[in-house]
C-alpha cells in the first residue's frame, strides 16, 4: 500500500507543477455551465459534469502518456503493475474531486428544487469513470494528439446522440444524462437505477482495461535486441 500511495503522491505533485494545466481544469467546467445557464438550468447542470468528465479525462490522458517514460524504471525498482496505475488513479481521483466540490457548492447556490444529492453522486461518478477513461486512452493511444482526437470525438457524441437511443449507452458518461434527469426532473427511480448500472459497468470494464493494458506494456521488453546466432 506505501508504494501505491508513494505513486500516488508523485502523480499529485507532477500534476501540482502544470499550473497552467490545472487552471484550464478549473475553468473548462464552468465555461460549460454557462453557455446553458441563460437558456435551461437543468441542461447547465448536465453540461457542467460532462465538462468535469472531459476536463479530467484529458489530465488522465497526459498523466499516462507522462508517466510510461519511467514506469519500466519504477518496475526494476520494485513496483508492481498494480502499485502504477492504482497510485496515478488515486491521484486523478483526488484531483477530480477537489475540482468538483466548487461546482456542487455554485449548482447548490445557483439552483433550487433540484435533488441535490443526486447531482453529488453524478459528480462523483463522473471522476470515478473519467479517471480510468483517459488511462485506457492513453494505454490504447501512445501518442496524445491521437487520444485527444478520440476524446473529443467521444465527448462531441455524448452531448450530440439521442441520450434515448440504444447506440448511446455504448458512450462512458451517459449514466450522467439519466441519473440528471432524475435530479433535475424528478422523475421516478428508474433513470436513477439505470445511470448506476450503467456507471458501475463502465468503471468495471474501464479498470480492467487500464489493469491489462499496463500489465502488457511492463512486460515488453523493447530496450532489447536479440542477436541471431551465426
Amino acid at each position: 500500500m506505501s508504494k501505491t500511495l508513494t505513486v500516488a503522491e508523485t502523480a499529485l505533485r507532477e500534476i501540482a507543477r502544470r499550473r497552467g494545466v490545472l487552471a484550464i481544469l478549473v475553468l473548462f467546467p464552468l465555461a460549460f455551465y454557462l453557455s446553458r445557464r441563460d437558456a435551461h438550468l437543468g441542461q447547465s447542470i448536465r453540461f457542467v459534469c460532462l465538462g468535469l468528465g472531459w476536463a479530467l479525462s484529458t489530465a488522465a490522458l497526459f498523466a499516462g502518456s507522462a508517466a510510461r517514460a519511467i514506469e519500466l524504471r519504477l518496475r526494476l525498482s520494485g513496483y508492481r503493475g498494480h502499485h502504477l496505475w492504482l497510485g496515478r488513479l488515486i491521484a486523478l481521483w483526488t484531483v477530480g474531486l477537489l475540482l468538483a466540490a466548487p461546482y456542487f457548492v455554485l449548482i447548490r447556490v445557483d439552483s433550487d428544487n433540484v435533488r441535490y444529492g443526486a447531482i453529488g453522486l453524478i459528480m462523483v461518478l463522473t471522476v470515478a469513470v473519467a479517471a480510468p477513461f483517459g488511462l485506457a486512452l492513453s494505454a490504447a493511444l501512445p501518442r496524445e494528439l491521437e487520444g485527444m482526437l478520440v476524446l473529443l470525438i467521444i465527448v462531441g457524441l455524448q452531448m450530440m446522440m439521442d441520450p434515448a437511443g440504444s447506440a448511446s449507452r455504448l458512450l462512458p458518461f451517459w449514466f450522467s444524462r439519466e441519473i440528471g434527469t432524475y435530479a433535475v426532473d424528478h422523475t421516478d427511480g428508474g433513470y436513477l437505477t439505470r445511470g448506476l448500472l450503467h456507471a458501475a459497468v463502465c468503471l468495471a470494464a474501464l479498470l480492467a482495461v487500464v489493469a491489462l493494458a499496463s500489465g502488457y506494456r511492463l512486460r515488453q521488453r523493447s530496450h532489447l535486441r536479440f542477436v541471431p546466432r551465426r
